[in-house]
């Protein structure tokens, strides 16, 4: 059986871009409920969760990936969905500038087209340069963009915060990027 940690990538796979693998729905607002959840993984064969392993896996995500309603019975993952679900983002003005993490592989093609969600929704966004930096770390060589928010958002581009914390918009044109 796979670890807490393991079981959390799990999860998020499910809750963010493949919930039909294990037979989970979402709700428009990317709502599943635990019941399904717990029963569709426990299905699989490498893994095995009951409802405390899920409280803790939700409660020790240092990414605070997760939340749940207020009695427990559905649970969502916070922001990085590919799948379309409007998870009920808070649209506020963003601090002046903002940072993006990326992989070194990955300037050249941001230097030309900007920022881009891909496959997921939004581009995330981080507050400070630290969290940018493990970000960008995760593919490879990390390389830290600047966002001008503030002037984006002063041109009429909106910004979302998650639940946890992170920025989200739909995309940063090339002229809003600075290079650290």
């Amino acid at each position: 059986m796979k670890n807490l940690k393991q079981t959390s990538v799990f999860i998020s796979l499910i809750l963010r871009h493949k919930p039909e693998a294990i037979g989970v729905s979402l709700d428009c607002h990317g709502w599943a409920s635990v019941n399904e959840l717990i029963d569709g993984i426990n299905k699989t064969d490498d893994y095995s969760i009951d409802m405390q392993m899920l409280e803790e896996i939700v409660r020790t995500d240092n990414k605070q990936r997760y939340s749940f309603n207020d009695d427990h019975t559905l649970i969502r993952a916070n922001q990085g969905h590919s799948i379309n679900v409007d998870v009920e983002l808070i649209e506020k003005e963003p601090p002046e500038i903002l940072f993006h993490g990326t992989g070194e592989k990955y300037v050249e093609s941001i230097r030309i087209d900007g920022l881009i969600p891909k496959s997921r929704l939004y581009v995330h966004l981080s507050k400070d340069e630290e969290t940018a930096e493990k970000v960008g770390a995760r593919h490879g060589k990390p390389y830290i963009f600047i966002v001008k928010s503030g002037e984006m958002f002063r041109a009429g581009y909106k910004f979302f915060i998650s639940e946890n914390g992170v920025w989200l918009t739909k995309s940063v044109p090339a002229n809003y990027l600075e290079e650290r």
